[in-house]
């Protein structure tokens, strides 16, 4: 249960009830849907089936920006899916990556064999590629080229190894430095922000790789058990001769070397990341950025020297995740939270890591560029008995009213 797991860390229990009990206007949907064509009712159904934490931030967001981030997300949601299933064979795949943006304009096209478990969005693609067609040219432009370049990129590494750290970078770039770029863009179309939001690609590119490079460095056992491999050679090779040793215990030591160097890679892009949120106006594409980028860094955290990567999957706990969902609001706080996660990787920096120099010489740029007059934590400690049993009955009426309530269901 979410609330025990956070049972010695009160600021999390706080924020789990208070997300719970109507504190989470960060993530309050504003859409209208008795206003919705059905197509577009359509399509917010299958943003929350196929989304269920951007599904929120995604719905929070201003203006007519809304619908086209919501079709964004699902256009390529349906090309990664494409990209994903292992059952569509590759002269197929290759094509239809790469053809992909042309559906867009085809009202009929959808793909009925797909068996990944997000087949939805192509089997009802029609509904997709009709609200996209609904939007404004430019929207519609940054989405088409989007896609197209996406594919592209995705048709490149169906054969292609992620061998070098270059190759690591762009391949990270093909699937999440362009959606990136594309959101940023997007953010610029609205008028909701400034043309330089949309024009520094560099910057956006930098926004998606650091989410995608956590992501793949947290997913290591997963994707290997899947037989897909997205740890650049360069790094891996230098301490195993196959990456799959690193699940095996033995070869613990050098396994949590090689993740160390990944996070410091990842690290890179902290100040990028920091410099684009500085830039932002409007509060909710703050929200809906600054977000994904807390829950980064505090997975970086908790992934460092972690020999549980190679073991499960390492995710911080939910109340930790809501707290700063609720909390990320503003330039200030979100530089205290990444502080801190900084701060704490710094503490755990082994003297014998090979790639500790770099580590900390990334750490310290991080702690430079997040001075704040705020300051976070995650401290806990173990209350009285009194309060325990306190907690507990909390625990249990949180437990029922979860079970009754629809509206906040399944957000993580």
């Amino acid at each position: 249960m979410d609330l025990l797991k956070s049972f010695t860390h009160p600021d999390e229990v706080y924020a789990l009830l208070r997300f719970k009990f109507g504190g989470c206007e960060v993530v309050m949907p504003k859409c209208d849907f008795s206003t919705m064509s059905p197509s577009l009712r359509e399509c917010y159904d299958l943003l929350n089936k196929t989304s269920r934490s951007f599904a929120a931030v995604i719905q929070a967001l201003d203006g007519d920006l809304r619908n086209a981030i919501c079709i964004f997300y699902l256009v390529l949601r349906a090309l990664d899916t494409v990209e994903d299933d292992m059952t569509i064979p590759k002269d197929i795949k290759v094509t239809m990556l790469k053809e992909f943006h042309k559906r867009l304009l085809d009202p009929e096209w959808k793909y009925m064999e797909s068996k990944d478990q997000h087949k939805i969005v192509l089997e009802r693609f029609p509904s997709i590629s009709k609200e996209f067609r609904a939007l404004e040219e430019i929207y519609r432009d940054v989405i088409s080229d989007i896609c197209a370049k996406m594919g592209e990129g995705m048709s490149i590494y169906l054969d292609k190894k992620v061998d070098s750290m270059e190759d690591w970078d762009e391949y990270c770039h093909y699937v999440a430095g362009l959606v990136g770029i594309g959101l940023c863009r997007l953010f610029s179309c609205s008028g909701l922000e400034d043309p330089i939001v949309g024009e520094d690609t560099a910057l956006a590119n930098s926004l998606g790789l650091f989410l995608q490079k956590t992501n793949i460095i947290r997913d290591y056992l997963e994707d290997w058990n899947d037989k897909r491999i997205f740890w650049p050679r360069a790094a891996w090779s230098k301490y195993a001769k196959d990456i799959g040793d690193f699940a095996q215990p033995e070869n613990r030591e050098k396994a949590l070397v090689c993740l160390n160097e990944l996070i410091t890679s990842a690290l890179e892009h902290i100040s990028s990341s920091l410099l684009f949120m500085s830039r932002l106006k409007n509060q909710s594409i703050f929200n809906f950025v600054a977000i994904p980028q807390v829950m980064a860094i505090a997975t970086l955290e908790r992934c460092y020297n972690n020999p549980k990567v190679f073991t499960g999957v390492v995710k911080i706990r939910k109340g930790e995740a809501v707290r700063m969902m609720l909390d990320a609001n503003n330039f200030e706080t979100v530089k205290a939270i990444m502080r801190h996660f900084t701060i704490e990787i710094v503490d755990r920096i082994p003297e014998a890591d090979p790639n500790s120099k770099r580590t900390r010489v990334l750490c310290h740029k991080a702690l430079q560029d997040t001075e704040s007059s705020q300051e976070y934590s995650t401290s806990s400690f173990y209350p009285p008995l009194y309060v325990s049993m306190g907690l507990m009955l909390t625990a249990i009426s949180y437990t029922y009213w979860t079970q009754i309530s629809q509206w906040y269901e399944d957000l993580f």
